[in-house]
């Protein structure tokens, strides 16, 4: 993944570069999830990973999951412009180190193959709990649950065991605990 070369995500002599998920809950109507990926294009942010679900169907309300990397100074100001969007009821930001806060991405891994090198890969994957969701006698889709990297290492170390195809979704996080965010 190549990184951006905006002016906003280069470290200083003060600041350094932070990976932040920030979670944004909004109305759940037309228009708004460009109004928030608008607000990160318009000014240079770059974003890394995007997950957007309607999450209180009583209250028309969905959950934005943004990764973005910036400096502190920079993940303040995407934070404070976020919370001046109109449909915007409420937003939280977490260090990507923040031990307090879990952060899982999904993966559909897409593998050809005989029964011996689908079970190979079953083998590979078990850390994650691999659950089938489709297989013949010639293929097989997986899904797992891990965090980025770790999907990134494993459609790496899937690829000599037949693995054509992968899809994902971007990083979702939920805090530990009682703590509540919605």
């Amino acid at each position: 993944m190549s990184k951006s070369k905006s002016a906003y995500s280069t470290p200083s002599k003060q600041s350094k570069l932070e990976t932040h998920i920030i979670v944004v809950w909004v109305d759940n109507e037309a228009s708004v999830l460009s109004r928030v990926v608008g607000l990160f294009s318009g000014r240079g942010y770059n974003i890394e990973s995007l997950a957007v679900a309607e999450v209180d169907q009583k209250n028309n309300l969905s959950r934005i999951t943004i990764v973005t990397t910036g400096t502190p100074e920079v993940i303040e100001q995407i934070v404070l412009q976020l919370k001046k969007l109109v449909p915007v009821h409420k937003v939280a930001n977490f260090k990507r180190e923040d031990k307090n806060v879990i952060f899982k991405e999904m993966a559909l891994l897409k593998i050809i193959g005989n029964n011996t090198k689908i079970k190979k890969v079953l083998n590979t994957c078990k850390k994650y709990d691999p659950v089938i969701l489709d297989q013949s006698t010639k293929s097989a889709v997986i899904q797992i649950t891990a965090l980025r990297r770790e999907i990134d290492n494993m459609t790496k170390k899937l690829k000599s065991l037949g693995l054509i195809s992968v899809s994902r979704t971007g990083a979702v996080a939920m805090t530990r605990g009682a703590e509540i965010f919605n």
